[in-house]
């Protein structure tokens, strides 16, 4: 796409957040207001040359602009997809999933760089879409989203599908802004009151298979599962994403991530009914910075061990993160069975715990509800794990817990000036099976 930040900002700037194809007349006005100086320039220019006077170069700059729009006017004209020239409807209420299909399709069919434009209004997408870029031709897709994609208010016709917006197989696709809202709230209603015939929902958005995707500032609302998933995927940038639950929303993960490699995730708020993020089997190369959590039930990595034979999880790093209300701060888990899985080469630097239940938490023994636990031990091998600077309050008296595999003990624990505290209580750490070290101040006292 044509940019031009160095002359004339504003003007430029203006004229190209206005330019796209299928708004082609409206930008004639626009184009002649500026053609029209010239025509009257070169007049005036006739007549100081029969003077002998140089032309200004305000004016020549002003000209080599202008042709530089027009150019643009060719560039951008032809690689932008207005969804409403497809037949989207920005009312709320009439069905726009063709018009974004046939949208993806035209940006795909392009051998150059396209943007997908939603402008502002409410979109119904009442059913699941899958965006696939095996036949794309273009490495570079872009949803601009100035406005807000809604689900139907009958959960069932979503429910069924595992996703609602999922991309499979696509390199250089990026979300810009814009607004999901699942509606999930009576889906929840139906899980909470335990009643027969609720479907499992969808998950809000998920990329499989990709690589080079960017989130920009993105919001999730009500997701009926997780709002955002990452499987399968290499180089993943998401920032300023926020996602909104709420705190007893079932199996809302705001972000969960596994089977990839190279994902970043930065200035990210997360409120929801599960873990803010959650990290499955196969993540390597995992970058979580300035994020906020809660409600939620933390950043957890795991559950792990679900399968005998599963990819291990290696070079996390958790950065800057504060925990409000949550059920857990920092948090892995994994099912007491045999696996092959692994935890390797993990860092939690710089938290803060706001009365959080369970500040520092490693759970081999993990079974929720307690129904049909394995009696067995995890076969996860944790280890190389570093806990820095972490400091706020605990909900409850055991502020930091570690309880490892008897077959397959944590190793390289590491607590470096971890100051907890727990309503003017004695605070207290519970360890088994497990290795470790401990350095500076640490609140409570170690019991690696």
């Amino acid at each position: 796409m044509y940019h031009i930040d160095y002359k004339y900002p504003n003007t430029l700037h203006s004229f190209h957040q206005n330019l796209t194809f299928h708004s082609f007349p409206s930008n004639i006005s626009i184009l002649i207001s500026l053609l029209l100086p010239l025509t009257q320039e070169k007049k005036k220019r006739k007549k100081r040359r029969r003077e002998g006077k140089m032309v200004n170069v305000t004016n020549c700059l002003y000209r080599v602009v202008v042709l530089m729009i027009l150019q643009s006017l060719v560039v951008e004209s032809a690689f932008i997809y207005n969804v409403l020239s497809f037949g989207a409807k920005p009312n709320g209420a009439t069905d726009s999933t063709q018009a974004f299909v046939d949208a993806w399709s035209a940006a795909c069919a392009s051998n150059d760089s396209t943007t997908i434009s939603v402008p502002k209004g409410r979109y119904l997408l009442p059913s699941a879409i899958k965006f696939r870029g095996d036949k794309c031709k273009t490495l570079d897709i872009t949803f601009q989203i100035d406005g807000t994609l809604i689900a139907s208010s009958d959960y069932r016709i979503l429910g069924q599908a595992n996703n609602w917006l999922s991309f499979e197989r696509v390199t250089g696709v990026s979300i810009v802004g814009g607004t999901l809202d699942a509606k999930g709230t009576a889906l929840w209603a139906c899980k909470l009151a335990a009643s027969t015939g609720c479907p499992n929902g969808a998950t809000s958005l998920r990329f499989t298979n990709s690589k080079n995707i960017s989130i920009n500032g993105l919001t999730s609302l009500n997701s009926q599962m997780f709002h955002i998933v990452v499987n399968g995927c290499q180089d993943v940038y998401i920032r300023g994403v926020k996602v909104n639950a709420a705190g007893n929303s079932p199996n809302t993960d705001g972000i969960h991530v596994q089977l990839s490699r190279n994902v970043a995730i930065f200035n990210t708020s997360i409120k929801t009914g599960d873990d803010c993020v959650s990290i499955g089997p196969g993540m390597k190369d995992l970058w979580v910075e300035q994020i906020s959590c809660g409600p939620g039930h933390g950043i957890s990595i795991g559950s792990l061990a679900k399968d005998l034979e599963e990819e291990g999880v290696q070079n996390v790093t958790v950065r800057n993160a504060i925990f409000k209300g949550t059920q857990n701060g920092l948090r892995i888990k994994s099912w007491p069975r045999p696996s092959s899985g692994f935890v390797q080469g993990v860092q939690f630097i710089d938290a803060v715990m706001l009365n959080v239940q369970n500040p520092i938490v490693i759970d081999q023994k993990y079974c929720p509800r307690n129904i049909n636990c394995p009696a067995q031990a995890s076969g996860v091998k944790i280890s190389d794990v570093l806990y820095r600077n972490i400091q706020g309050t605990s909900g409850r008296a055991v502020a930091i817990k570690f309880d490892c595999s008897a077959t397959n003990p944590c190793s390289g624990i590491r607590l470096e000036n971890v100051s907890l505290t727990y309503r003017n209580q004695v605070v207290q750490s519970h360890c088994t099976n497990v290795n470790g070290n401990t350095s500076g101040i640490v609140q409570p006292n170690s019991c690696v």
